[in-house]
């Protein structure tokens, strides 16, 4: 670890940053390249074979991220990088060739590979800082996560150039060649351009590496992540069936406001760097735990209409219904006025709403020739209450949740090199593989949420589930470990040094 920022630093940050980029663009070209294959019938593969392809490239990306990293810190990370970037091209470009089901997947696990670049960004990047720029760096390295949103904002375009507006279909096959042409690229930049350095610490055996995963703090580092990177990835792409479903935009709509919600996300991770620095990693994930709870319970009411029973209207005396009309009830001589539903309801489907809104009336429950006795209802009351989940606010809702993840991701590896400075690689790796595995399994959990309840929301559900059980266990490891070690610093315990924190909190 570095004691004063250089220019060497920044050079190195630069190229991480620029190769992570283009390695996350190209990890998720999947959801956009084989939903335009399916919507061309280039190939009429099945829906369940659509989501393993969708997968497979995040599955393979997340089980190399400890392995990669354990290489960054024995190694450095020009080689490894270097290494990855040329090695994930061959399968890139094998896909432009492949004309099968199997050879796509196949294909997609190669690629797929790009996805471990984090872990080695992450340790390569934090050997070049002191430690207290080491929040804003890794940051700024994170905001690479923004290659998803280019992938989805300019990768359709180039199919449609590519293909003549789907004149040429085969014209598809020249998006993963230029993908392949940028990741060859940037790992011949890594070669040419960048230092290698390795951490401080030499010779670790292999044993010696994994000692840092039997403490329980890696594990709960993991749990955060698969919160605010894993979901944020399963988001990125489920978000787009979310608003076709339940808001019925057109596609490319839909497309856009998904990366409304992925694009600020990696973008703000540089700022969370900063925030970790500036006020310490621990108050940074209060608040972005804290914003999770908050706007995943929010998004949890679906669209919906509540109805309820209302005040109705009761006859005065018994007697014979001798009239009913569409706004009184006879009974007898007696004229009883009711309001009948005059149609506000069709007014209100078509009204932007954004709070819930009221409607009452009554409905005639007696006819003509009926004996009603004193006090019988004459007419229900009906309630109904008309949630309208207006897509605007969900937006908004969902750009805050995103943004405060972003700035999540680069808190949770704020902590890392204070806690395990020389084994930020095989740490931040076993993180990034949690976090990475979110991304895999959580569309997979959100369909069968959605086929269990069939409420689109039941995804939020979880997300507010897993947000309160992070939120529940940082607080009580933070208040024990301050009651343990530094009593006195409970009102700043930001303010620690980290040897007495990590001592102190070993055990949690």
């Amino acid at each position: 670890m570095e004691q004063v920022v250089t220019m060497r630093a920044h050079k190195a940050l630069f190229l991480n940053t620029s190769a992570f980029t283009i390695c996350f663009a190209a990890w998720m070209l999947n959801g956009v390249l084989v939903t335009f294959l399916i919507g061309n019938r280039v190939y009429t593969w099945s829906p369940v074979a659509v989501g393993w392809l969708i997968g497979i490239p995040v599955l393979s990306g997340s089980l190399l991220r400890l392995l990669t990293g354990m290489l960054t810190d024995k190694f450095g990370g020009k080689p490894i990088f270097c290494s990855l970037l040329l090695i994930s091209a061959i399968p890139m470009y094998l896909l432009s060739t492949t004309d099968s089901l199997m050879g796509y997947a196949l294909c997609s696990a190669g690629f797929g590979i790009a996805g471990a670049s984090f872990s080695v960004g992450i340790a390569y990047t934090s050997v070049w800082y002191p430690q207290k720029w080491q929040g804003t760096a890794l940051g700024i390295f994170g905001a690479g996560n923004a290659g998803s949103a280019l992938t989805t904002l300019f990768a359709p375009t180039l199919l449609n150039k590519f293909t003549d507006n789907g004149a040429n279909l085969e014209g598809w096959r020249q998006l993963p060649v230029l993908y392949a042409a940028l990741l060859a690229g940037m790992g011949i930049l890594i070669l040419l351009l960048a230092d290698n350095k390795k951490p401080d610490k030499k010779g670790l055996t292999l044993v010696e590496q994994l000692v840092p995963l039997k403490d329980i703090r890696v594990w709960r580092f993991g749990l955060y992540y698969f919160l605010v990177f894993g979901c944020f990835v399963a988001f990125a792409q489920w978000l787009v069936p979310y608003f076709v479903n339940v808001y019925y935009l057109p596609l490319v709509t839909a497309g856009l406001l998904a990366s409304m919600f992925s694009f600020p996300s990696g973008v703000i991770r540089a700022i969370g760097g900063w925030l970790s620095d500036h006020f310490g990693a621990r108050q940074v994930m209060y608040w972005v735990l804290g914003l999770s709870c908050v706007f995943s319970f929010l998004l949890i009411v679906p669209k919906m209409d509540v109805y309820s029973p209302g005040a109705g209207v009761m006859a005065n005396r018994p007697g014979t219904v001798a009239e009913v009309t569409d706004a009184y009830i006879k009974v007898d001589d007696q004229r009883y006025d009711y309001q009948g539903e005059d149609g506000s309801g069709a007014k209100l489907e078509a009204t932007k709403l954004i709070f819930p809104a009221k409607l009452n009336w009554q409905e005639p429950i007696v006819e003509v020739g009926q004996k009603v006795k004193r006090n019988e209802v004459l007419a229900r009351g009906v309630t109904r209450i008309h949630f309208q989940a207006h897509v605007w606010v969900f937006t908004a809702f969902v750009i805050i949740l995103g943004t405060a993840w972003g700035i999540g991701k680069a808190a949770v590896y704020k902590h890392i090199p204070n806690y395990f400075p020389h084994g930020v690689g095989v740490v931040g790796g076993i993180v990034g593989v949690i976090g990475g595995l979110g991304g895999f399994v959580c569309p997979i959990i959100f369909a069968y949420l959605l086929q269990w309840t069939g409420l689109w929301t039941s995804c939020w559900m979880l997300m507010w589930v897993i947000s309160v059980v992070c939120l529940i266990w940082m607080h009580q490891v933070i208040q024990k470990m301050m009651r343990d070690a530094a009593p006195q610093a409970i009102q700043h315990f930001d303010k620690v040094d980290p040897e007495d924190e990590a001592e102190a909190e070993t055990q949690y």
